[in-house]
């Protein structure tokens, strides 16, 4: 059975979603590359629960009112993506876990390789809340 996992997509007023620099760490999947917040749901947890677990672990936000965007079947796993219209100020937010928080547009997704396959997932994403 293939592992969950759970991340979730903010999106600002100017369009652009929030991602996370992964830590520069040869020990972890995908260093150093820009990725989607989220994380790995665990035995008897639901994947709304994850999401909001995960986001007080690694920003300390208390997340509420958040959508289902899509399931997706990676080859590893099967993860559960929501979303949240939100503009938050990316200066107040103390990472756990990552290098730096980054809003990035369409243009800057399309040029950017992000980790564990998101890029098709961004893309949709945009073009569905045009």
């Amino acid at each position: 059975m293939k592992r969950k996992g759970c991340s979730i997509i903010f999106l600002n007023d100017h369009r652009q979603i929030l991602l996370f620099l992964r830590d520069d760490k040869p020990s972890i999947p995908y260093p150093n590359m820009w990725d989607i917040p989220g994380g790995h749901v665990e035995k008897g947890e639901s994947p709304g629960e994850c999401i909001v677990r995960e986001m007080k672990e690694e920003m300390d936000l208390d997340l509420k009112n958040y959508l289902e965007f899509k399931i997706v079947e990676f080859a590893d796993r099967i993860e559960y993506i929501f979303w949240k219209k939100v503009n938050l100020d990316i200066s107040e937010i103390k990472l756990t876990e990552g290098q730096c928080l980054k809003w990035f547009t369409e243009d800057d997704v399309k040029n950017t390789n992000l980790a564990c396959g998101f890029n098709q997932v961004a893309l949709e994403f945009f073009r569905k809340n045009k």
